[in-house]
C-alpha cells in the first residue's frame, strides 16, 4: 500500500481528501503544520506528499525545499492562490504538480496516480523469448506414446515397437531382419516386407504432423532403415 503524507491545516479539506485517498487504497497520514510534516518524514518515508502552500507555521514551499535536501519524494502542491509566481516557484523547488483550490477530491486522486506512475521506474523490457520447440521425436515412457514436435502419434502396437527400436540408436542402420527380431514377438510369422508396410504407415503419420517429417525415417537401399534427426 502506497503511503501519502497530507499537509493541510483546513479540517474540512483534509477530511475530504483523506477519505478519497483511503477509498482508493492509499495509506494516508494527515498533519497540520510544516514542522509536523518534516518530523513525519524523519520518522518514516512516504511515497508522495500533498503540501498546502499556506500553512500556519511555514510555507509549503519551504517544506518542499527542506524535503528536497534529502529526498526525491514526489510533491503535489495545494494553494488558494492562482498565482503564476507561486506555480513557477513550486515547480522550480521540485514540485511535481500544482492544484488551485477549490478542487474535487477525484481530481486530486487522479493527479496523485499520475505523479506516482511517472515517479515509479519502469521495468526494463526483457527481450522477447521464442518458445522452445518440443523435441523432434520424444518417447513418453509413462504414456507409452511417441510424440513428433509435441504431438502424439497414433501408432499401432507394432509401429510403436518399431519406432522404439529406431529411437534407441538414431543414425544406426537396422536391417529388416533386425527390426523383425526386436519389434515382433514371433518374427517367423511375418515377412521382411511387413517392415516396409509399417514404415510406410509410420511415415504417413509423421507427415500428417509436419510436412517433411517422414524423412526422419530414411531408407538405406539394400541394407535397411535408420532414424535421422539431423
Amino acid at each position: 500500500m502506497l503511503r501519502i503524507l497530507l499537509v493541510e491545516d483546513e479540517p474540512a479539506i483534509a477530511d475530504t481528501l483523506v477519505y478519497a485517498l483511503e477509498t482508493e487504497c492509499f495509506e494516508v497520514r494527515h498533519v497540520l503544520t510544516g514542522g509536523d510534516a518534516l518530523a513525519a518524514f524523519a520518522d518514516r518515508p512516504f511515497d508522495l506528499a500533498i503540501l498546502d502552500i499556506g500553512l500556519p507555521d511555514m510555507s509549503g514551499l519551504d517544506v518542499c525545499g527542506q524535503l528536497r535536501a534529502g529526498s526525491q519524494v514526489p510533491v503535489l502542491f495545494l494553494t488558494a492562490r492562482n498565482s503564476e509566481v507561486d506555480r513557477v516557484l513550486g515547480l522550480e523547488l521540485g514540485g511535481d504538480d500544482y492544484v488551485t483550490k477549490p478542487f474535487s477530491p477525484r481530481e486530486i486522486v487522479a493527479r496523485v496516480r499520475a505523479i506516482l506512475r511517472r515517479a515509479r521506474p519502469q521495468p526494463v523490457a526483457e527481450a522477447a523469448t521464442v518458445p522452445e520447440e518440443p523435441a523432434t521425436l520424444h518417447h513418453d515412457h509413462h504414456a507409452m506414446r511417441i510424440r513428433c514436435h509435441g504431438q502424439a502419434l497414433d501408432l499401432t502396437a507394432h509401429e510403436y515397437k518399431l519406432m522404439l527400436v529406431l529411437l534407441e540408436r538414431p543414425g544406426r542402420v537396422y536391417t529388416r531382419d533386425q527390426l523383425l527380431d526386436k519389434a515382433w514377438s514371433d518374427p517367423g510369422a511375418v515377412t521382411d516386407r511387413t517392415i516396409d508396410a509399417h514404415v510406410k504407415s509410420i511415415r504417413s503419420k509423421l507427415r500428417s504432423v509436419r510436412e517433411g517429417a517422414e524423412e526422419y525415417i530414411q531408407t538405406r537401399r539394400g541394407l535397411g532403415y535408420l532414424l535421422s534427426l539431423d
